[in-house]
């Protein structure tokens, strides 16, 4: 077990990437940065843009390590520029995929399927700043699929790779 920190949490029910990076992102939403997130269990986080959509779940929650973030390219990157949904630090999560971890911020462990990279695309150096695109190239974060349900909050978390079940 490791002790992290959550960061921060996005909740954002609306795509920002639309059309192409040349035209610049859709305005952001208000709240979009939250203290405290609900996580479904195959479905993802309740009012996320991916929630219960078929074509994500497998994808629904991304984590990303605060440690990646490109601070030299902009200093005030965070989630909403990322567009990821959970902001640790403490954990090498780009190093986790194809394992199950367990997040437990004080209100019961949940459960995520590390499934795949979270690739960045090239609305990064949009977002962020010229550069980004390439400095986030396998430290994008990851995206999982949530086995349990349950609740995420900043601060302090317990965090544990689970171990591997044959078949």
């Amino acid at each position: 077990m490791a002790v992290v920190e959550v960061v921060q949490l996005l909740v954002s029910p609306v795509h920002r990437c639309t059309g192409r990076p040349s035209d610049g992102p859709s305005p952001a939403h208000d709240g979009e940065l939250v203290s405290r997130a609900e996580i479904r269990a195959n479905l993802g986080i309740v009012g996320d843009r991916y929630f219960n959509r078929p074509a994500h779940r497998n994808a629904a929650v991304t984590l990303m390590a605060a440690e990646n973030l490109p601070v030299d390219i902009n200093p005030a990157v965070d989630l909403r520029l990322t567009r990821r949904n959970v902001l640790l630090r403490g954990i090498d999560i780009d190093a986790l995929v194809g394992k199950t971890v367990s997040l437990d911020t004080g209100e019961g462990p949940v459960l995520l399927s590390v499934r795949r990279p979270a690739r960045p695309c090239a609305w990064m150096d949009t977002f962020i700043g010229p550069g980004a695109h390439r400095a986030l190239r396998d430290k994008g974060g990851v995206r999982c699929t949530p086995l349990t349900d349950g609740w995420l909050t900043l601060g302090p978390a317990e965090f544990k790779v689970l171990p591997s079940v044959p078949g």
